[in-house]
């Protein structure tokens, strides 16, 4: 597989450079003085093409006329138009269940910590204001339903720890799902009107973008707690931001955001707004798994037998022997 070429367009975790260095002829986008003259030389031969974050379109696809594969590293890949993919023949992959579980437990987390306002508790522990007074009283998830956006393998995850602390769980997909035993609401207005936390764990994409905005915040009420570890472009921002000064709703969590690194002042001034910079996946374990599964998806393409994890817009079933 070493003659197969393949391109890198953004920087990615040593150990998976590395191995894809072993394993294929890497060209790396990142490293090139001149990008487009990089990939006018080199677009001709690639085969496969690796990375998080990179805007797959029909303009790139027409510059690589030989590609076969698209090894995405994270779950998400809205960046990716994945039926222009599947109209080409190229197979799209991710990196599913090896970060569900990392995703799910910061999620919680961050629920905890808005709800329980502790990095403001430990901010003040740490201005020395404890000498001075007592922290006051904070909410709790105590009494609070928590409604899902999204229960798809992240979603379940968070509402089967969640069961454990006792809340009742709602959510809203695009089906009602049989197996699961949480109340199902029809509509997204009508989960937020029935929850006082609002998890969003749903894909983004044009499908989704802006999906949590004014209406769905009033219903959720000035009790209600905001929690994204999905995709920054299902929350109209501004809304958010309006939302939390005026005290429309409680307090939000966000750990994703539409135009990330950038996140918006108006966000950033809000005190009772817990903001993390993307880091649900970021541990070294689940980052390590994820890029092992970039790797392996395209060692496994590349060596006649299929892709591992296909997206569903580019299903794959193996070739008559």
């Amino acid at each position: 597989m070493k003659s197969t070429d393949i391109l890198m367009m953004r920087p990615m975790m040593p150990h998976v450079t590395d191995s894809l260095e072993r394993l294929f002829t890497v060209h790396r986008a990142d490293k090139a003085a001149d990008r487009e003259r990089f990939l006018d030389e080199v677009g001709p031969r690639i085969r496969g093409l690796a990375g998080s974050g990179v805007k797959v379109d029909d303009a790139l696809l027409d510059r690589l006329p030989k590609l076969e594969i698209v090894a995405n590293f994270g779950v998400g890949y809205d960046t990716i138009d994945a039926p222009a993919c599947g109209r080409r023949g190229i197979v799209v992959t991710n990196t599913p269940d090896v970060l569900t579980d990392e995703v799910a437990d910061l999620a919680v987390g961050l629920l905890l910590a808005t709800v329980r306002q502790i990095p403001q508790v430990d901010r003040y522990l740490r201005e020395g204001k404890w000498l001075e007074k007592p922290y006051p009283l904070t909410g709790t998830l105590r009494g609070r339903t928590v409604g899902i956006l999204g229960l798809g393998r992240i979603g379940r995850a968070i509402a089967h720890r969640l069961v454990a602390f006792g809340v009742p769980i709602a959510y809203h997909g695009r089906t009602r799902q049989a197996d699961v035993p949480y109340a199902y609401h029809k509509t997204l207005l009508d989960l937020a009107h029935a929850s006082d936390v609002l998890m969003v764990v749903a894909p983004g994409g044009p499908d989704t973008k802006g999906l949590v905005g004014r209406e769905v915040l009033e219903a959720l009420g000035p009790h209600g707690v905001l929690i994204n570890v999905a995709r920054g472009s299902l929350v109209d921002e501004d809304a958010l931001a309006a939302a939390l000064a005026s005290g429309t709703i409680e307090s939000a969590g966000l750990d994703v955001f539409a135009d990330e690194p950038r996140v918006p002042a108006a966000l950033i001034a809000q005190e009772h707004a817990v903001l993390l910079p993307h880091v649900g996946s970021a541990s070294v374990h689940t980052r390590n798994a994820m890029g092992q599964l970039v790797v392996d998806n395209l060692t496994s393409w590349f060596d006649g037998k299929g892709p591992v994890t296909p997206v569903a817009e580019t299903p794959w079933t193996p070739r008559p022997t």
